[in-house]
């Protein structure tokens, strides 16, 4: 099958107080069950690390060229699934594993404020709250000025908003992996059928021819 839709998933490395990030352990188990044979899945991790995310994201755009990019990092205050709309260019602070922080405290420096997605995460919300999933989903549009949210923007930044950004809780607070594995599954599907939505609009779009 020639057609198959590329999605990107990354998670997190351990950090800070998570000695073990479920991030990373929710996206292997999203790898483990499948997007469904339409979906060519490929899965990363990503270092907690200002500079290794700017190098690491421009290359794995290159290399899959994927329809969709999924980050997932952890938040110790999560106690749902977080769906994330928008990135944010200014405000990092906080030190990452290296100990570094970006001089200028922005993800670009030319940059807008903040980039949104061109999914619309409370449509996804509701759509997999009504699945009955059994994994409370919310949405939030503050990512946490650290490595979530500086990977976030400069993912935004190079896809023209075609990625998006979850959330997890920590492992057992309240969730299992398993848990968060099928919570993810559900959650990419309804981004990627979304997606379609918004593709044929803008194809739709495109077909006028305009006067120049």
């Amino acid at each position: 099958m020639g057609n198959k839709r590329k999605v990107l998933v990354t998670g997190f490395e351990p950090f800070g107080e998570h000695a073990v990030n479920s991030s990373w352990v929710a996206v292997q188990e999203l790898e483990r069950l499948g997007l469904g044979d339409a979906v060519d899945l490929h899965v990363c991790e990503v270092p907690v690390e200002y500079q290794a995310v700017q190098s690491l994201l421009p290359s794995l755009w290159k290399q899959h060229t994927p329809q969709l990019v999924v980050h997932v990092g952890v938040s110790g205050l999560a106690s749902t699934v977080t769906l994330e709309q928008c990135g944010h260019n200014k405000g990092y602070r906080r030190l990452d594993n290296c100990s570094f922080c970006p001089a200028s405290q922005c993800c670009m420096e030319e940059g807008p404020d903040c980039i949104s997605s061109v999914l619309d995460m409370d449509t996804v919300c509701r759509r997999v709250g009504h699945s009955g999933l059994g994994v409370a989903v919310s949405v939030s549009k503050d990512a946490g000025r650290y490595l979530c949210d500086y990977t976030y923007y400069s993912s935004l930044f190079l896809s023209n908003g075609r990625s998006a950004f979850i959330h997890v809780p920590p492992l057992g607070k309240p969730y299992s992996s398993q848990e968060l594995g099928r919570a993810l599954q559900a959650v990419v599907q309804e981004m990627l059928t979304l997606l379609e939505v918004v593709d044929h609009t803008e194809e739709q779009h495109c077909t006028h021819t305009h006067p120049h």
